[in-house]
């Protein structure tokens, strides 16, 4: 199994279905946009205790992105280490292991925003907190903000929505670095090879230091790491009760 090679002309049905429905929700998010629409804020996932936030978001949110090139490098990945899993796999089990990755991915994202929420609504007035969970939604899409520091950031978690699949796409990059650890990835920057154990683990670790270190940079690190959480607790227990797993 661990010398598995997938003819690169092959996308096996889940793999070649996600990013077909990946790349009919950009164009239907454009298409819309033109016409008042804001599709993003409708299906983004947003902040749980936002007034915006619905439960639908949680899986919906994988299909959006925010532009062309979060959605070429998401499907890129997505077909490149994607078609191996589900080779080896199936599709059962590799939608499964997607929808968990992905939904994993939200759950830890949500998480650290909500602590993040609360430490910033714990060093305010609560009638300030107040004021920007009723009027915050309404101000932040006339493209204002509150000019108190701590509230525009409050502001700006309840309001700006996630969107990506990235969070699943790095529990199949996890996956792919469980069940071929030593096979060889090429890097583009730099170009030199590097064995698939050590590119999950570095990756995993600039995410968690870049979560950590920069928490306002727009990129959703945690739920990139949340991907790779769940990814790592799902196979370890299928390896467990299931013979021959991998």
């Amino acid at each position: 199994m661990h010398n598995f090679r997938p003819s690169i002309h092959t996308v096996p049905p889940v793999v070649k279905n996600l990013i077909i429905i990946n790349v009919l929700m950009l164009v239907a998010t454009v298409i819309l946009e033109m016409r008042g629409i804001n599709l993003t804020g409708i299906l983004g996932l947003r902040y749980i205790e936002s007034p915006e936030f619905r439960p639908y978001q949680l899986v919906t949110h994988m299909f959006m992105h925010g532009g062309v090139m979060h959605l070429v490098f998401n499907m890129f990945a997505l077909w490149m280490f994607g078609r191996v899993l589900e080779s080896v796999w199936g599709p059962k089990r590799f939608f499964i292991y997607y929808f968990v990755t992905g939904l994993g991915a939200a759950a830890l994202h949500t998480f650290v925003n909500y602590l993040e929420f609360h430490y910033l609504a714990g060093k305010m007035d609560p009638e300030a907190v107040q004021m920007v969970m009723s009027q915050g939604t309404e101000i932040f899409n006339q493209g204002k903000n509150f000019s108190d520091p701590a509230a525009g950031k409050l502001n700006l978690l309840l309001n700006i929505p996630t969107v990506g699949a990235s969070g699943a796409v790095f529990g199949i990059l996890l996956g792919f670095g469980m069940l071929f650890p030593n096979t060889e990835l090429m890097l583009l920057f730099p170009p030199i090879p590097i064995k698939a154990k050590y590119f999950v683990l570095g990756y995993g670790a600039i995410e968690l230091f870049s979560g950590i270190a920069n928490p306002g940079d727009n990129v959703a690190h945690f739920a990139h790491l949340g991907g790779m959480l769940f990814g790592f607790f799902m196979i370890r227990y299928w390896n467990k009760h299931t013979n021959h797993f991998y």
